[in-house]
């Protein structure tokens, strides 16, 4: 494995240990479930992702509450909501949640390239703000590698745990 993980990384160490993942994407919009989607095998592992753009996207079908939504739509507690709620709505082992500012114009108060991640399993919810540089593109871009990496860290402590 290189120094990144890839999408092949995180397909085939949940195939090795029988895992599947749903998406709760905002910013980056089915990006990372495209990337896992790319690879070869992934349908034993992708459970099925949404697309949550707006507030109550999030809310209706990720199940983020008012008091979510009042820490910021790009807040660690947003992120966290998202990946539980996805977990839950789509019976997956893993969820993951994303939401950011990409840009070009700030966004409630948050910068362009704030971010916050998370990744969800029945156990706990593992978060990481990102502040990344770029346009929009790079900004989704990064976001998705974050993810992978994020996942790979979750996927470890699951081989030892």
């Amino acid at each position: 494995m290189g120094s990144e993980p890839t999408a092949a990384d995180v397909v085939a160490a949940c195939i090795e240990r029988g895992l599947t993942i749903a998406t709760g994407e905002s910013l980056t919009a089915g990006l990372l479930a495209a990337s896992l989607a790319d690879v070869p095998g992934c349908s034993a592992v992708l459970r099925g992702s949404v697309v949550a753009y707006q507030p109550d996207v999030k809310q209706a079908l990720l199940g983020v509450t008012d008091a979510d939504l009042a820490r910021g739509v790009v807040s660690e507690q947003v992120a966290a909501a998202m990946a539980d709620g996805v977990r839950r709505a789509l019976s997956a082992d893993i969820g993951v949640g994303t939401t950011g500012v990409a840009g070009p114009e700030p966004h409630d108060g948050e910068p362009v390239g704030s971010v916050w991640i998370a990744v969800a399993t029945s156990r706990e919810v593992r978060t990481q703000h990102l502040v990344i540089d770029g346009d929009r593109a790079a900004i989704r871009r990064q976001t998705v590698v974050s993810c992978l990496a994020l996942l790979m860290t979750e996927l470890a402590g699951a081989a030892t745990g």
